[in-house]
């Protein structure tokens, strides 16, 4: 079993994507990856999560919102120091598998696809709530049969239950979406650069005026006592949000996924990583704080709560900016997750350990188009089918496991390879990284027990496919042979 463990050396992920001339364009500056990764973190937490991880909290859903900034920013420092010492697409799976062996790698980049699919099916389910209120504002009516999962039936405004069949918007968007992948990511970027600005500009607009509305009884009490159970209300409550709404902060992970499509990674990764969860955590906690402060936070259980605060105040001529800016916010995370999961694919299937079609590149986008089209289409299906709670949760868990790996991947690599060039390194190394791993895995355990019975589920299911698959396909543990070179002339006449 000793072969699990070989690994890639830092030279040869270097070699690789030095010798990529026909491989993935190198079309993203520091400010589009700080917005790449703004585009990620600043929507689902805000738009969508925020309404589920209140229920566990209520007003002190901020705490839940700090806790989790913690956790990312010592994560951060870890794969920012990573993303310049490997700028390879890929992420926490390229930096396990150079740190650790191929059999972590494989476990961290199963998670990761659980991590980045999963997550934007969480986010379209939102993005579907947001348009339906959208559409509501503008008197636009839309069957409720096509407007949520089967399994998550709608209570109507005159208190009847309706049982839909299909999420058709949220199916709808990501497949648009995927399509918008396919046909090259300077196009992509330039759409998530737009979309940033109008939804961060909605957020501060949101905040700027719905400050004014702001009821100090709705904060109180500001941590509600536990029900005696663990998760619901108290500190094992802020425990339990944090854990949900960790989900939101997985923006600066996906902007290492886009390491080789950096036009200078080694300067530009730590600046789009850490740069986009500083902006990003400061408007989270503000935009919690009003949030909570204007509506009862048992008011807010639902896809679109933002749409819920505000049109519980006067302010009813911001309510359809809101929704705008939710939808274009949400639309900008599908977008960036549906990156970051056929970054993942692409790698993996580069080493051979998934196959070889999903390292296919279009010969005129330049894009992975394969694995794109087979993600979106999976995900747009999930997004139909699947209800928010149960996505939202597990890829919660999946993000945290995926942090972990990586903080403790960064001492690894400290102590095994002191010698190798870092542009970034993590401050306090044997301080930061320790703590992330302690903040992540208290996250983890805060998550509700069917959450984990899921996520081994779906490791199980990693398992049979690399052992079965993937461990016998492997670039590493199976070198392509060099081809026979034919004979001479000379050698021809002397046999």
């Amino acid at each position: 079993m000793a072969d699990l463990w070989v690994k890639k050396s830092i030279e040869q992920l270097r070699t690789e994507a030095a010798e990529s001339e026909h491989g993935l364009r190198k079309a993203l500056g520091p400010i589009a990856l700080i917005s790449l990764g703004i585009g990620a973190i600043v929507g689902a937490g805000i738009f969508v999560l925020s309404g589920v991880a209140v229920q566990y909290t209520g007003p002190a859903l901020v705490l839940s919102v700090l806790l989790s900034g913690v956790g990312c920013a010592f994560a951060g420092l870890c794969y920012a120091e990573f993303a310049s010492t490997i700028p390879i697409a890929g992420s926490a799976y390229t930096y396990s598998y150079a740190a650790i062996g191929e059999f972590l790698a494989w476990i961290i980049g199963w998670d990761l696809i659980l991590e980045y699919a999963v997550g934007a099916t969480t986010v379209s389910i939102g993005w579907s709530g947001y348009m339906l209120s959208f559409l509501r504002t503008l008197h636009i009516p839309f069957p409720a049969e096509l407007a949520r999962s089967p399994w998550d039936p709608a209570r109507m405004e005159d208190g009847t239950l309706v049982h839909s069949y299909f999420n058709l918007p949220a199916f709808l968007v990501v497949a648009v979406i995927a399509v918008l992948l396919i046909l090259g990511i300077r196009e992509s970027a330039k759409f998530n650069n737009i979309i940033v600005l109008v939804k961060v500009g909605v957020i501060i607009m949101f905040i700027a005026v719905g400050v004014l509305y702001v009821i100090r009884a709705n904060w109180v009490p500001f941590l509600p006592a536990n029900r005696g159970t663990f998760g619901d209300f108290g500190w094992s409550g802020v425990l339990r949000g944090s854990g949900i709404i960790f989900f939101a902060y997985i923006g600066f992970d996906a902007v290492s996924t886009a390491a080789q499509e950096a036009r200078n990674p080694e300067r530009d990764m730590p600046i789009g990583i850490l740069g986009s969860l500083a902006i990003s955590t400061v408007l989270y906690v503000a935009v919690v704080l009003v949030l909570t402060g204007i509506t009862p936070f048992r008011r807010l259980n639902v896809p679109d709560p933002l749409a819920v605060a505000i049109d519980s105040t006067p302010a009813h001529w911001l309510a359809p900016i809101v929704k705008l800016g939710a939808i274009l916010g949400t639309t900008a995370v599908i977008l960036v997750m549906l990156l970051g999961q056929t970054r993942i694919f692409y790698t993996m299937a580069f080493d051979g350990l998934l196959p070889k079609g999903f390292s296919s590149i279009h010969p005129r986008f330049r894009t992975p188009y394969k694995s794109t089209a087979l993600v979106g289409f999976f995900v747009a299906l999930g997004g139909g089918l699947i209800p928010l709670r149960i996505v939202g949760e597990l890829v919660s868990i999946g993000t945290l496991l995926a942090f972990t790996i990586v903080c403790g991947s960064v001492m690894v690599m400290r102590k095994k390879r002191p010698e190798i060039r870092r542009p970034f390194r993590t401050p306090m190394v044997w301080v930061v990284a320790p703590l992330g791993m302690i903040v992540c895995l208290a996250q983890m355990f805060g998550l509700p027990s069917d959450t984990w019975i899921r996520l081994f589920g779906w490791m199980a299911i990693g398992l049979i496919i690399y052992f079965s698959y993937s461990r016998h396909h492997s670039v590493l543990r199976n070198p392509p042979k060099p081809p026979r070179s034919a004979p001479t002339p000379t050698a021809r006449i002397e046999s």
